[in-house]
């Protein structure tokens, strides 16, 4: 495996753009082969590394690989978000190689991802965002605020939506997704008056232009907040609380993956936290001691 991964780099040109987080990983994938993370590489793990022969075999099943895992584990006390990170980093790299030919099957489908505890996501309600929104005096950055919360649309999105792209009577905006999957988010009648009045006469070209009249870049959007929201708050932050809001109100999470263009819906079971006001409820309604059956 060491020697294909030191060659992933240098093939980089020829991944399909589905694969290019193989080469922005090949740090990270580099760390998983050692079984380090931020905790510092083991110097003589680092020469066997450095020495492994180019030609080692990368086809193994999805047991090796959970073997694996529980080798590092027991050797180290990694967090449940670090792991996943490593799982990720093999799994795209094994989409690589399974593209490439270079193995015969993908045994990252087989591979159970550690539950992560104890976190709770981090989202604003929905009178939290409104405040924020209405605190941005700058329109433009205003509505690059609201937009994000109207729609649940990843930065990303965002910077690539076109004028042309945005369907003012179906009130929708198709945007382009991971692996560039098209997708119809839908739009409140506020936001697409906001929208409209921002564009003027212009039928085409970028929503929000940057430079040269590009589309404006993700870098951008987090300097916007960085100077607008709390600390801590981020576009994410507010794609978070898109979700939570349209989940704690509608209890569908099939219609909550769909408008955030996630192909799994294990990705999206992180919006079944209840609120607080729903745990107070269910508790003083149902729970004896609360509601009056008391005893002596």
């Amino acid at each position: 495996m060491a020697g294909t991964v030191q060659r992933v780099p240098q093939d980089a040109e020829l991944l399909a753009p589905d694969h290019q987080e193989v080469r922005r990983n090949s740090s990270a994938l580099r760390q998983v082969c050692l079984g380090q993370t931020e905790y510092g590489p083991n110097p003589a793990d680092e020469e066997e590394f450095d020495g492994a022969p180019l030609d080692a075999d990368v086809n193994v099943s999805p047991a090796l690989v959970t073997d694996f895992f529980s080798c590092i584990t027991a050797r180290r006390d990694y967090r449940p978000k670090t792991l996943h990170r490593m799982i990720s980093t093999l799994s795209s790299f094994y989409r690589y190689l399974y593209t490439q030919g270079a193995v015969v099957a993908d045994p990252m489908l087989g591979v159970e991802r550690p539950r992560i505890k104890n976190e709770e996501l981090k989202y604003l309600k929905h009178s939290q965002v409104l405040r924020l929104i209405r605190s941005i005096k700058d329109g433009r950055n205003k509505l690059i605020v609201r937009l994000i919360y109207a729609t649940g649309v990843r930065v990303s999105e965002l910077c690539a939506i076109n004028v042309e792209d945005i369907d003012f009577e179906e009130q929708t905006i198709r945007v382009t997704g991971k692996g560039d999957k098209i997708r119809t988010v839908f739009v409140d009648e506020a936001t697409l008056t906001a929208i409209d009045e921002f564009i003027g006469d212009r039928i085409e070209g970028p929503l929000f232009a940057g430079q040269q009249g590009r589309h404006i870049s993700p870098r951008t959007v987090q300097h916007i907040f960085k100077e607008n929201a709390p600390d801590g708050i981020t576009p994410h932050t507010i794609r978070h609380s898109y979700a939570s809001e349209l989940y704690r109100r509608s209890k569908n999470l099939r219609v909550v993956q769909e408008n955030l263009g996630h192909s799994s819906i294990k990705t999206t079971e992180i919006y079944l936290h209840t609120d607080l006001e729903e745990r107070r409820r269910v508790y003083q309604q149902y729970f004896p001691l609360s509601n009056g059956e008391a005893g002596s």
